[in-house]
Parts: C-alpha cells; sequence; structure tokens
C-alpha cells in the first residue's frame, strides 16, 4: 500500500494526514501548542513545538490506520507562511520565531522599500511590497533591534522548512512558500539577488529554493527511528498554507478561486501567468503548481474574529449538547442581513488586503439598544466577508476571470457563512469532498513527487469532486451591495483616528 502523509504546522497546531495515493483518508491526527504575545501586537512561537506536534501527529495517525513503516513513502509539508525560525551555525533555534500575524516591523518595511529605492521599485523586483506579516522585514528587525542574535544567525528558516531540516537534514524550501518572505524574484522563480544586495543579507541565510512535488530528501535515520517509519521516506517541497489549500481544494486551473476562513481568511485565485497589481493590495506568489502563480488576499483576522468574540464575550454560553459557534450561529441566523445598521471592521491585528495597515483596529460601528448578540456575531462575520470581497474586488479589477468559488476552512462548515459568502460575492459557492486543506494539499504533492501521479493536476483530479452548492439569494445580495460601499468607507474615515490610538496602546 502506498500512502502519503500531509502534515500541516499551523498558527494554532499541527495536522497530519494519511492519504491512500486514490485519496482517501486513513487517518487523521492534530496536536495544540501555545502562542506568545510578549508586546501587544507582537506574535511568536517556539519551533519546538512545532516538531513534538509534527511527532506525535506522525506517530498517531501511523498507529491509527495500522501502516507499516515501509507503506508511507512520501511526506508533504505545509506551514504558516512568513514565520522566521532563526538558527546559529549548529542549528540551535537562536530566539522563539516571528509569525505571519506579528506587527512590530513597520519601521523595517519603510527601511526595505527606501533601500529598494520606493515601493514601486520593491514591487518590480519581488512582485509584492514590504508588508510587516512577511519575513524580510522580520530579518531586519532582529538586525535593528537584537544585534547579538543576529551576529549568531546562520540560516533563516520557514516554519515548515524547519521542520524538513528535522526531518531530513537538508535545508530547502519551496517557492510558493519562499515568496512570501519578500525576497523571491517571483517571476524568475529563484531568491533576488539584487534585493539581497540592496539589503545587505547574505544568500546564503536561505534555503535552495524547490518546485512542491519536487524531493528535497529522504528521512534521516534519527527521524525515522523517532517517527516509526523507513529512511526510503522521501520529503517533498510542500507549499506555503495557502498555496497548499489551493491544491487541497483544486485551484490548480484558471477560472477557479477558493475562499478559506481560518484564523486569518484568504482569496486566492491560480494564474497562468505572472499578473501583479501595481499598488501592491493583492500578493502575486508562486503557485505549487510547476511554473504556474497565483494571487491571494488575506484579511489577517477572519474566524480569530468570531475565536476572539466566542472566547472573550461570551465565556459560558456552550454546553455538551452545542458549542458556543453552533449557539451565536443560530442567533446569528435570526438577524437579517445587514444586521439592521450595525458594522464590524476585523481590523483586530491589523489588516493586510487592501490597506496593508498594522495600526488599523477593530470595531463596531453602529450600535443601538435594539442590537442583541447575535446582531453582534452576525456582524462579526458579514465584516469578514466584507473584507474578503475587498480582495475579490481587486481580482475582477485585474481581470482575472472568477468562473467558481469554492469555498474551504471552518467558515465552510457553517451553512449560513456560506450563505453569506454567496450573498457578498454574488457568485455562486461550492464545498468539495476534500475538506482537510492543506495538509491533504501537501499530501498530495508527495503522492506526485514519488511518482503515483503525472502531475498536480491529474492529482486534483483524480482525487477532488464537487459536493454541494450555494446560490445567492437576490434580496440578501441586494443589501450586502448596499452596504459593501459604507463598509469601505468606514476604514477611510477612521483611518487617521486608528494611527492616534495605535500609538496610546
Amino acid at each position: 500500500m502506498s500512502v502519503y502523509l500531509g502534515v500541516d504546522i499551523g498558527t494554532s497546531g499541527t495536522k497530519t494526514l494519511a492519504v491512500r495515493a486514490d485519496g482517501a483518508i486513513l487517518a487523521e491526527a492534530n496536536a495544540g501548542y501555545p502562542l506568545y504575545h510578549p508586546q501587544p501586537l507582537w506574535s511568536e512561537q517556539d519551533p519546538e513545538d512545532w516538531w513534538k506536534a509534527t511527532v506525535k501527529t506522525i506517530r498517531t495517525v501511523v498507529k491509527k490506520a495500522k501502516l507499516k513503516p515501509a507503506d508511507v513513502r512520501g511526506i508533504g509539508l505545509s506551514g504558516q507562511m512568513h514565520g522566521s525560525v532563526f538558527l546559529d551555525a549548529q542549528d540551535r533555534v537562536i530566539r522563539r520565531a516571528l509569525l505571519w500575524n506579528d506587527q512590530r516591523t513597520a519601521a523595517e518595511c519603510e527601511e526595505i522599500e527606501r533601500r529598494a529605492g520606493g515601493r514601486a521599485k520593491l514591487i518590480k523586483m519581488v512582485a509584492n511590497p514590504a508588508l510587516t506579516g512577511f519575513t524580510a522585514p522580520k530579518i531586519l528587525w532582529l538586525r535593528n533591534h537584537e544585534p547579538a542574535n543576529f551576529e549568531k544567525t546562520a540560516k533563516v528558516l520557514l516554519p515548515k522548512d524547519d521542520i524538513r531540516r528535522r526531518l531530513t537534514g537538508e535545508y530547502a524550501t519551496d517557492v510558493s512558500d519562499a515568496s512570501g518572505m519578500l525576497l523571491l524574484d517571483v517571476a524568475k522563480r529563484n531568491w533576488s539577488t539584487r534585493l539581497l544586495s540592496k539589503l545587505e543579507l547574505d544568500r546564503d541565510l536561505f534555503a535552495p529554493c524547490f518546485e512542491s512535488e519536487e524531493v528535497t530528501g529522504t528521512l534521516t535515520k534519527a527521524a525515522a527511528k523517532t517517527l516509526g517509519l523507513t529512511t526510503d521516506c522521501v520529503v517533498v517541497g510542500g507549499a506555503g498554507d495557502c498555496a497548499a489549500n489551493g491544491i487541497g481544494t483544486g485551484v490548480v486551473k484558471r477560472g477557479v478561486l477558493s475562499t478559506s476562513i481560518g484564523t486569518s481568511g484568504v482569496m486566492f485565485v491560480h494564474s497562468d501567468d505572472v499578473q501583479i497589481d501595481p499598488r501592491g493590495r493583492l500578493h502575486t506568489f508562486c503557485h505549487a503548481v510547476r511554473g504556474k502563480w497565483h494571487m491571494m488576499g488575506v484579511t489577517l483576522t477572519a474566524g480569530g474574529a468570531l475565536q476572539w468574540f466566542a472566547e472573550q464575550l461570551c465565556q459560558g454560553l456552550g454546553s455538551k449538547q452545542k458549542s458556543v459557534y453552533e449557539l451565536l450561529s443560530a442567533e446569528a441566523g435570526e438577524v437579517p442581513a445587514g444586521s439592521e445598521g450595525l458594522f464590524f471592521l476585523p481590523y483586530l491585528a491589523g489588516e493586510r488586503t487592501p490597506h496593508a495597515d498594522p495600526d488599523a483596529r477593530g470595531s463596531f460601528i453602529g450600535l443601538t439598544l435594539k442590537h442583541t448578540r447575535g446582531h453582534l456575531a452576525r456582524s462579526i462575520m458579514e465584516g469578514v466577508t466584507y473584507a474578503m470581497r475587498d480582495s475579490l474586488a481587486i481580482i475582477q479589477e485585474m481581470g482575472v476571470p472568477v468562473r467558481q468559488v469554492r469555498a474551504s476552512g471552518g467558515g465552510a462548515k457553517s451553512p449560513l457563512w456560506r450563505q453569506m459568502q454567496a450573498d457578498v460575492f454574488g457568485k455562486k459557492v461550492v464545498t468539495i469532498n476534500a475538506e482537510q486543506g492543506p495538509a491533504f494539499g501537501v499530501a498530495l504533492l508527495a503522492a506526485v513527487g514519488d511518482g503515483a501521479y503525472k502531475n498536480v493536476q491529474q492529482a486534483c483530479a483524480a482525487t477532488i469532486s464537487e459536493v454541494s452548492q450555494t446560490s445567492p439569494q437576490r434580496a440578501e445580495r441586494n443589501a450586502y451591495d448596499r452596504g459593501f460601499p459604507v463598509y469601505q468607507q468606514l476604514y477611510q474615515s477612521l483611518r487617521d483616528d486608528f494611527k492616534t490610538i495605535s500609538a496610546l496602546a
């Protein structure tokens, strides 16, 4: 039996799937770990926690699926993008990793644009502007604020690539994940020597780049023993979580867009060519499909906003029969579209697309004595969906066709949120049989790398199919078409106030 493991190193935990070559999921396991916020808007994790979770979940799925060591032929790795693992010359972790949602690097973003010769020249070099979440500003932050740690740094790896190092002993990354470091020449699919020179960063700090299905190594004897596998097990390039989710949802051809509502919210669309938003509002990255690209818009706090509301303001609401989220969804479902004039700006961790504003703040606007908890819950869901429509509007403005929207993540499991997406986007939203997103996607990449499929497109066609459709409702769509411009204007009206508020924190 040929089995492939998909390992997704997420922000809240690691998920591992054992997947047969035909796409059947044999077992899954999850393991969580802490997130650290040493200062407001800082976000860090300990890479050792990722490794422990990886070992635990791999051993668990192997046991659950009753696999023999030789059954597991390959491993695909996915992970939260942009995180920075700083290693010394002996491969020791120097400090906790700075994550994708860390907002401490505004000054370093300005430094990068200045060194590059301006925002337009930077976008021309690496297809994207400097954003606080990206990796390059984190490296400069370390150089500027922790010079002793920077001097010790011999390698900078992305989260999943540090797991690869522990599995194979090799330094490697893939082009989709590397795109989010702000150091890759996205058009040429390799490191930008021009920008590295301007930033005075040594090329040797970074791992070699591979395509996502390429084999980057095999398990070391120590890793194979720890995991209960064999040294014949290959590890492929893998992908950043967004591109991996694109594979896992079959977004591997023109005209298909995926929405993912997890901690963050992502609008992801396939592109056969390099298409760059000259204003830098959308990201243009290499896809996990060889020789293809994707565009992506990200709202930093999507499902995370509803989680914040549930945990901080709805404690004790859930029961053994129904979770807090089921109860909030039921209450929100009783509220009409538009939440009777209540708006929510989901900028609890600043915002990326389209504002690139670390000072943006979450806000309820329009509250009255009439509004209930259900109104608050619904307005959060609507605010997140409006934020994702911001990205869709730019994608359409660039002339990229969107014939089908595929929903994934936690938001896809909620009938209310699926309907809301159809109504806000004005498009039919479909779900697919593959619900495991990034972990499933990189398991398919491992299958391709091992030769089970000729290419990624063939693997997706063989394993992914449509399950359900949700069509827009006319009245609700009209309500959201009226509300969306109001939502957009609220940020413009409050932008300067957000900066003043941020300075008070």
